[in-house]
């Protein structure tokens, strides 16, 4: 085969929810080549230098000394700090410099769009986004590294990832020192202390599972908030405008940018993801017993999360088990959905295409009612805010992530 002969269709891009998201909303032919392929791989050996350099003056000052810093600057900015370290001027030198392309009117209407499903936005999250990622298995060896496989762990991965994405997904958040700006910068941080934990890791097998938290893995991600979550929201009834789903993918470029995501490999538009999307189906998603693993750990987080006390808190957590497992199955298709070792349950299916179908209805009759889509803003906006509330709850919240960034780095907390 010619190195610019289009590779055939990945088997995730020809099964369940997929299948229907690439007939209905690809852009035409999607296909990559071997040449591209390459190109792409290329990643999965790449870091954040930026990011790593700053975690070695870290791991280099006294205990606290170097977070305590980063903390600062990321709260007043690198020029607030007197004679701080090269590392962390360099660092946020470059994520002071917003980019270009970076427009802030269309930062919030994505951010709008988002806010107005609300809860809803929660399933494509949980079930489609993470779900989906435990898939790419060389992606999930760092969180079987750190201990994602614990229910304990889990439930907190969940609560912790839903509350950043409720932080960057704000209006008015990604400006530079806010909170969507300061948690997208901070995850950064962690994932620059994953990978040099792991890189410490005697067993880490870089032939089989490339390099720890690599840019491919980071960008892959970037697309599950991305691409995968407005396809979602559209297989569940969402009815986005070309300008909303373009804003959407202008949010996350932004967000991909600051999370340390190369240039190069930053979609710029929603023809791009579906392109990236393609590559990294055809080489990334390859599951394997910690796949099923990660799934089993999410399910019981489902449960857990969605229960409340007594006997109605267990009825709600079997009902928000067979919901979130429902809608992995119908997107992830049934090959997919069986090795995961999701729960097959005709009722739950058909209660999700049935909630599309309303959702659709009901989108429809907003588009054409003035004043609707305003509404409906508040109302997500309020919604998203009770939900950030129990959530809290459920787990005292670090929006620091300091607790990863000391377990990564084999330390206890503090």
């Amino acid at each position: 085969m010619s190195v610019d002969e289009r590779l055939p269709d990945p088997e995730l891009l020809r099964t369940g929810g997929f299948r229907l998201a690439t007939h209905l909303y690809a852009p035409g032919d999607v296909r990559g080549t071997r040449r591209q392929l390459d190109s792409l791989r290329t990643y999965a050996q790449a870091g954040d230098p930026l990011a790593d350099d700053l975690v070695s003056l870290v791991e280099r000052l006294p205990r606290g000394e170097g977070r305590a810093l980063f903390e600062r600057a990321l709260g007043d900015g690198i020029d607030s700090l007197d004679d701080p370290p090269p590392e962390l001027v360099t660092f946020f030198r470059h994520a002071e410099a917003t980019p270009y392309w970076v427009d802030h009117d269309r930062l919030e209407s994505g951010a709008r769009a988002i806010v107005r499903t609300g809860l809803l936005g929660l399933f494509p999250l949980a079930d489609m986004s993470l779900m989906g990622g435990y898939l790419a298995s060389r992606a999930t060896k760092p969180l079987v590294g750190t201990g994602a496989l614990v229910e304990d762990m889990a439930a907190r991965r969940l609560v912790e990832t839903t509350t950043w994405w409720l932080d960057v997904t704000t209006p008015g958040a990604l400006h530079t020192h806010e909170n969507g700006y300061a948690s997208a910068l901070r995850v950064r941080l962690v994932h620059a202390h994953v990978r040099a934990a792991m890189n410490r890791r005697d067993d880490w097998d870089y032939d089989a599972w490339d390099r720890p938290v690599n840019q491919v893995q980071t960008v892959g991600t970037l697309l599950l908030f991305s691409l995968v979550y407005v396809v979602g929201m559209q297989l569940l009834g969402v009815r986005y405008t070309d300008r909303e789903r373009a804003d959407i993918h202008h949010l996350w470029r932004y967000a991909g940018w600051l999370m340390g995501v190369d240039e190069q490999l930053l979609p710029a538009t929603e023809d791009d993801s579906w392109r990236l999307l393609w590559l990294l189906a055809t080489s990334e998603f390859t599951p394997d017993d910690d796949s099923r693993r990660l799934a089993a750990a999410l399910l019981a987080t489902h449960a857990q999360v969605g229960a409340g006390r007594g006997n109605v808190g267990k009825i709600l957590g079997r009902l928000s088990l067979r919901l979130h497992g429902s809608v992995s199955r119908i997107v992830l298709g049934k090959d997919n959905s069986d090795f995961l070792g999701l729960p097959d349950d005709p009722i739950a299916q058909g209660a999700v295409l049935a909630g599309a179908a309303v959702n659709f209805a009901g989108e429809t009759v907003r588009r054409w009612l003035p004043g609707a889509t305003a509404l409906q803003e508040q109302v997500g906006r309020i919604e998203r805010t009770q939900y950030a509330r129990r959530l809290g709850a459920v787990f005292p919240l670090d929006r620091t992530y300091a607790r990863h960034m000391h377990t990564a780095a084999g330390t206890p907390p503090g």
